[in-house]
């Protein structure tokens, strides 16, 4: 467990298994309102299955991710054929933060993976009542992964709904059937407790105010969005050069959950990056498109993605560096012999781009990205373990009574694997 949130949200969900209690969420006997129950549930069963402390929590958040990308390439095949599809699935199976986020157990992926699909299932020009009430549900689900921010991002579906009432009534009904059980049964136990807290501090406030310190400027997500679809950044001209596609409506709808998720959450004051999580769909789904409707060869944009993608086995080198001490106080020096495997990969992906082998190209940095996470998980990962996470110093210290104040993340984690809250040393 990694990090302030991760061993936290676990810890509740290992609580909710052992007392059998689903309904208010609690951390260390206290009732914990920071967020909704999808991911405490996910959590539980994962305990209730029987899986360790580790797999408990991010397995299920794996098994959801897997379980969306599939969905979403069946959609997108549906919707605009098998070479759009497969680019655009492998592209977000690929990308940076979309893969990154498949290996933690947090909010963003759950809330992620069921907006996505209530959206594709929206997108469809043959929408049938049950894809409706499905969406309806999704939506529902989105509700109790991350709160009202899932109604808000929803909002250009109600646009591209706009001319078929009965169609956003059944939505809204499976959406209500959905998630207002837990809403009004946890209000019901805690009360004004359970409304300051979630409702006005956790989800208003923290698109008002600047309470909870992550205040980032206007254009905190731009940037945040170009490394959010690594490697494959480089590929969004596609979208400039390829303008016709916007005269299909269901695209103009990809479009509009792209554009409109990204100014909601840049006029928000406290910004993180895992919220823009939920536009990476839409992104993908657009490159995807327009690289199956592009006609003329991009050897120059498939070369940069097949350079670009050795950053992945650097990045993980630097991984537990940057999460000890920040990404400013960490030196970036690359050495100089990644480049001529990085040369390598991008003349061979731009020769077969130039080649008209499109999708070998694709497979080509989609393989590499494969095999530098295994590799990330294989080499990284231990290194992750022994400085970063508290899990091997609790193996080792299994009698500790006490936390050292080292940082938030630390003392957390400590906290869920010695499975209870430790005072503070002396």
């Amino acid at each position: 467990m990694l990090g302030p949130d991760e061993p936290r949200y676990a810890a509740v969900g290992r609580t909710m298994a052992a007392s059998g209690d689903w309904i208010t969420p609690r951390l260390w006997g206290s009732p914990w309102f920071e967020k909704p129950a999808l991911l405490y549930w996910m959590t539980a069963l994962g305990f209730r299955a029987g899986l360790d402390p580790d797999l408990a929590p991010r397995l299920p958040v794996a098994l959801l991710s897997v379980g969306f990308v599939l969905f979403f390439g069946w959609r997108m095949r549906r919707e605009f054929g098998d070479r759009a599809a497969a680019y655009a699935t492998a592209m977000l199976a690929t990308s940076a933060m979309w893969l990154g986020y498949s290996h933690v157990a947090v909010f963003d992926l759950p809330l992620a993976a069921t907006l996505g699909a209530c959206m594709l299932l929206v997108l469809s020009e043959r929408r049938t009542r049950f894809e409706m009430a499905a969406a309806g549900a999704l939506l529902g689900a989105a509700l109790l992964a991350k709160g009202f921010v899932g109604c808000v991002l929803f909002l250009p579906a109600l646009w591209r709904l706009r001319r078929d009432w009965k169609q956003i009534a059944l939505i809204a009904a499976a959406a209500f059937v959905v998630a207002a059980p837990w809403y009004a049964l946890v209000t019901a136990r805690n009360g004004s407790a359970f409304i300051d807290d979630f409702f006005w501090k956790q989800q208003f406030s923290r698109f008002t105010t600047s309470e909870l310190m992550h205040v980032r400027p206007v254009w905190f997500y731009l940037p945040v969005m170009l490394g959010a679809f690594f490697p494959w950044t480089p590929l969004g001209v596609v979208l400039l050069e390829e303008r016709s596609i916007f005269r299909n409506e269901r695209v103009r709808f990809l479009l509009a959950w792209l554009l409109w998720g990204l100014a909601f959450f840049s006029l928000s004051l406290n910004k993180l990056p895992g919220y823009v999580l939920p536009l990476c769909p839409a992104l993908a789904a657009l490159v995807g498109i327009g690289l199956a409707t592009k006609r003329n060869p991009c050897q120059w944009l498939f070369a940069l993605c097949g350079a670009w993608v050795w950053l992945f086995p650097i990045a993980g080198g630097k991984l537990p560096a940057i999460l000890l001490h920040g990404l400013s106080q960490v030196n970036l020096d690359i050495s100089p012999w990644w480049i001529l495997p990085a040369l390598a990969s991008a003349i061979l992906a731009g020769w077969l781009e130039a080649h008209g082998r499109r999708g070998m190209a694709a497979g080509l940095i989609a393989g590499l990205v494969a095999v530098f996470s295994v590799g990330i998980v294989f080499e990284t990962y231990p290194v992750l373990d022994r400085t970063v996470s508290a899990r091997e110093f609790w193996r080792t210290h299994p009698l500790a009574q006490c936390s050292e104040e080292i940082n938030r993340g630390w003392r957390y984690s400590l906290d869920y694997y010695a499975n209870r809250n430790l005072p503070l040393c002396k």
